[in-house]
């Protein structure tokens, strides 16, 4: 059964810097293309940041570019996120997604599918 636990989480003052950490256990089929996602209380949820299952590829929305860094460790279900100058509006639960190729009961290949985390929460006092 896939496991997605994100940590990290916790109470920082504006401008300051946390790291979540992301791990994504279970039967799989190679390395999952990961992101992390936001949500704020009453908005949706919304993209922050993703990076694709060799780490070649990093994408990031444009309010966190240039402060946020997404890496992950090589051949491992293993991401970061290094939040740098945060500021009151980054306040939100964080989400890690992981897109997985999971075996079927026969074990074959299934179609690559979402996985979340439970949400870490991050607040940024001002």
């Amino acid at each position: 059964q896939v496991q997605v636990v994100e940590s990290g989480g916790g109470l920082v003052q504006s401008g300051g810097s946390l790291r979540l950490s992301c791990v994504a256990s279970g039967p799989t089929f190679g390395p999952a293309a990961m992101g992390w996602f936001r949500q704020a209380p009453g908005t949706e949820r919304e993209f922050v940041v993703a990076v694709s299952w060799n780490g070649a590829g990093t994408y990031y929305a444009d309010s966190v570019k240039g402060r946020f860094t997404v890496s992950r460790e090589s051949h491992k279900n293993t991401a970061y996120l290094q939040m740098n100058n945060l500021q009151t509006e980054g306040t939100a639960v964080y989400y890690c997604n992981a897109v997985l190729i999971t075996p079927n009961e026969t074990g074959r290949r299934t179609v690559p599918s979402d996985y979340w985390g439970q949400g870490t929460q991050v607040t940024v006092s001002s």
